[in-house]
């Protein structure tokens, strides 16, 4: 059984019971990937589904829809990774100003109880839920008494004496340490997604690239980068990639682009993977378009010496999770 479901309300998803986990999961880092990894056993343990909870959008892009703070991952990647640790069922809740009214004691009853018959639920250091963040594992406990489930709480996973988080992966990603940011993912940090089509213009400047949108989330990273495109090869594909908002030719909306050198060829529509290698400046805005090709043209011959010459070796397709839903799961 695979399924996804995204409302509070309805029937029973889990009618014979269930084990569950409960996160934002943005990133699925290694501290995310060790809950939901004990909920996994678990489940199996007691031969029931083993279910992954989280909401869309994160409670903290609701609240704060005007500055909403970066993700790391979009919906389909954060899905396809649960699926990928072994989750059966998983649960994006929608975040609306009814599910945010909702009472911790309300969604003990409806959700963990009522659609996922929950015989336990696991959950990380700290956790909180429900109106104004008022629950709390003791919460859990309590409900957990009247409604049938047990609950526990796994430790904190520490790397370099600190917890494993996404703030400090993202203050990684931000600051260019990409070594930092795959040593907390478990993996290096790329982002995947459909290749859509673009005004063209890269072509035009003798830069043609596959285009990824961010589905109007804000990222973790802008600038210029090389990169390694996955998906299109049995070995990942050097690439420069070029990821904000593009200020010189009037963009608004934050775009994923990555020139692949020496590649011709048709990839609109297909699902790729772009790895970050390592940050090569910030995203400028040139007077006109001569001095942006000819920032362009260093940039990608700065890429190249590091990917293609050898400076910056990393990891084949084969180093990198062996499912496809892993490797599309990166971020």
């Amino acid at each position: 059984m695979s399924r996804l479901f995204r409302d509070v309300d309805g029937g029973p998803v889990c009618p014979g019971g269930s084990v569950v986990c409960i996160g934002a999961f943005d990133g699925l880092h290694l501290g995310h990937q060790a809950l939901v990894r004990h909920a996994v056993a678990r489940a199996h343990a007691l031969g029931v589904p083993a279910v992954a909870l989280s909401f869309e959008p994160l409670p903290r892009e609701f609240f704060a829809a005007d500055a909403p703070p970066p993700r790391l991952m979009l919906p389909r990647a954060k899905v396809l990774g649960l699926r990928a640790l072994g989750v059966e069922v998983v649960g994006l809740l929608r975040f609306d100003r009814s599910t945010a009214s909702m009472s911790p004691e309300a969604f003990a009853a409806t959700v963990l109880a009522g659609r996922l018959r929950a015989r336990e639920v696991w959950v990380g250091p700290g956790f909180r839920f429900g109106h104004r963040r008022a629950g709390d594992l003791d919460t859990l406990h309590r409900k957990g008494a009247k409604h049938g489930f047990r609950a526990g709480e796994i430790e904190p996973l520490r790397l370099d004496g600190e917890r494993v988080s996404s703030t400090r992966i993202r203050a990684a990603l931000a600051a260019g340490d990409f070594a930092a940011a795959t040593r907390l993912l478990g993996r290096p940090y790329a982002i995947a997604g459909h290749v859509v089509p673009g005004r063209r213009l890269g072509r035009t400047l003798g830069y043609p690239t596959a285009n990824l949108r961010f589905g109007g989330k804000v990222p973790a990273l802008r600038g210029i980068y090389a990169t390694r495109v996955h998906g299109i090869a049995e070995t990942p594909w050097p690439a420069v990639s070029s990821f904000g908002t593009r200020p010189t030719v009037g963009g608004v909306e934050p775009l994923l682009e990555a020139h692949l050198f020496d590649f011709d060829g048709d990839l609109y529509g297909r699902r790729i993977g772009i790895e970050f290698v390592a940050r090569l400046r910030d995203e400028e805005k040139f007077h006109d378009l001569p001095a942006l090709v000819a920032q362009m043209d260093r940039d990608a011959a700065q890429a190249r010496r590091l990917l293609v010459d050898g400076r910056a070796a990393g990891p084949t397709d084969a180093d990198l999770p062996h499912t496809a839903a892993q490797r599309q799961a990166s971020a």
